[in-house]
């Protein structure tokens, strides 16, 4: 029998999940035709070598169908079958997030493409957090918790069938992955019924607005969807403008001409009707509730440890000095000023960033190389060396992941007022996560350094594989192709 691949389950899934998404939450819908429109303005200004990698990836539609999602969910066996079922889709878990540090009961991590291959075809990504019971500090409430999670399936039965299938026969046939499709999507779908009473959700709310977001309803309902912008300045500028009310300030570093890590903003929550359980008769009580938002991002590229450490460096200086401003709230104009002259003695030229090895970079034949790659006393020369003839070039390597700080800053503004409240020790506990996972978390960082390496050694493989034919030959060293 003839299995589908994993990469075209996951590009079924994602259409589906964004045509859901842009149904339920019409807002969305108008933040994707504003990313669609700063896209193209910023792709037909570019030029040089960063228009032909926008250009490139444009081509590849990387960028028209670009999302990532985020999912909330309250046990252990809930992120266990979501592990199963993502890994049908070829998406792994990759790094480990503790959220406890800025004051949220949860930690996750984000289920994503691994290879280069599978994320040219698509690099959907979900962020998948799971409710920490020992960080909620108010008994009642933990005990109302639990027994709300334990007596709830967010799985459509067919589901759980269709993943115990694949997992028996090594795949699924087109028929039953579009029928997987169909019932998963039921997993993220919005429910207004809560499973809750008025009362009852007041009280998980004041315990703290995530624990009611994850605790009260019949599912996990996808939270946000985030397409990828080329210019998210222009998108947070121009979001008035399409009556889209933005966040206060767009997270991460700062704009440049090299952009690193990621970036994001994102459209405030929306406030939708809810009907809670009333508990003295058959009627139900209407009630709001916000949780789902529409958020953009920018990706650069993705830095080395050393990379890291700087950039984390130069961020605490920043905040160090914005939290001292005093008067109303920084906005965001203020807190690009700041980390722009922070972020000054980050470099901002592709080869200053390789030179001093602070970020990944894959390496390719050029389209404009003319001649052979030299010798030196009968020895092909370093990287370095090719690449100064023009041999070879460097592309940035994307990041594909998360930042704990932005993911939480995103989660703040979209949870109401926080203030006052508190959750447990915090601590990470990445063996308790990856206990109720089920697998160990992929280390993001070894998967850019061996695209990095694996690249590298290639490309002077295949220039030594040129100097020993032209030596066979007997020809000329620095001949033309």
């Amino acid at each position: 029998m003839s299995y589908v691949s994993p990469d075209w389950i996951r590009s079924q899934f994602c259409a589906a999940l964004s045509a859901m998404y842009r149904a339920e939450v019409p807002l969305y819908g108008d933040l994707v035709q504003l990313v669609d429109e700063v896209n193209a303005e910023a792709i037909a200004r570019a030029d040089g070598f960063a228009g032909e990698e926008l250009k490139r990836e444009m081509e590849e539609s990387r960028l028209k169908v670009e999302r990532h999602g985020a999912i909330r969910v309250g046990n252990p066996s809930e992120l266990h079958t979501l592990r199963r079922l993502f890994a049908l889709m070829a998406m792994y878990p990759v790094n480990y997030y503790d959220l406890s540090t800025s004051g949220l009961p949860v930690h996750a991590t984000a289920f994503r493409p691994v290879t280069e291959e599978s994320l040219a075809v698509n690099p959907f990504r979900v962020f998948t957090s799971l409710l920490r019971m020992e960080l909620i500090t108010d008994r009642r409430v933990r005990e109302i918790a639990r027994e709300r999670l334990d007596g709830r399936e967010i799985f459509h039965p067919r589901t759980l069938k269709l993943i115990a299938l694949a997992e028996t026969q090594g795949g699924l046939a087109e028929p039953d992955a579009l029928a997987l499709v169909h019932h998963a999507l039921q997993t993220f779908r919005w429910q207004s019924d809560a499973r809750v009473s008025k009362e009852t959700y007041d009280e998980l709310s004041r315990a703290h607005s995530l624990v009611a977001d994850i605790v009260a309803f019949r599912g996990p309902h996808i939270n946000h969807l985030t397409p990828r912008t080329l210019d998210i300045d222009a998108v947070q500028a121009r979001m008035p403008e399409k009556k889209i009310e933005s966040k206060h300030v767009i997270e991460g570093p700062p704009e440049r001409q090299c952009p690193i890590l990621l970036r994001q903003t994102s459209f405030q929550a929306v406030q939708e009707p809810i009907y809670f359980i009333n508990p003295l008769s058959n009627d139900k009580v209407l009630g709001f509730h916000r949780a789902r938002f529409g958020e953009i991002e920018q990706r650069g590229v993705a830095l080395t440890p050393a990379g890291v450490e700087l950039y984390h460096h130069l961020m605490a200086s920043a905040e160090r000095e914005l939290a001292t401003m005093t008067g109303p709230a920084v906005d965001n104009a203020t807190r690009q000023r700041v980390l722009q002259r922070h972020f000054a003695e980050f470099p901002d030229t592709w080869e200053s960033l390789r030179a001093r090895g602070l970020a990944y970079f894959r390496y390719v034949r050029s389209s404009q190389a003319t001649r052979r790659p030299s010798l030196i006393d009968g020895t092909p020369q370093p990287i370095d060396a090719f690449i100064e003839q023009g041999l070879i070039r460097v592309e940035p390597i994307t990041y594909e992941d998360f930042l704990p700080a932005s993911a939480a800053g995103i989660f703040h503004s979209n949870l109401g007022d926080l203030k006052g409240l508190q959750v447990g020790k915090v601590g990470p506990d990445r063996d308790g996560f990856e206990r109720a996972l089920g697998a160990k978390v992929v280390d993001g960082d070894a998967l850019y350094h061996a695209q990095q390496i694996g690249s590298m050694t290639a490309m002077l493989e295949s220039m030594r594989t040129s100097v020993s034919k032209e030596d066979l030959r007997g020809g000329v060293q620095n001949s033309v192709f």
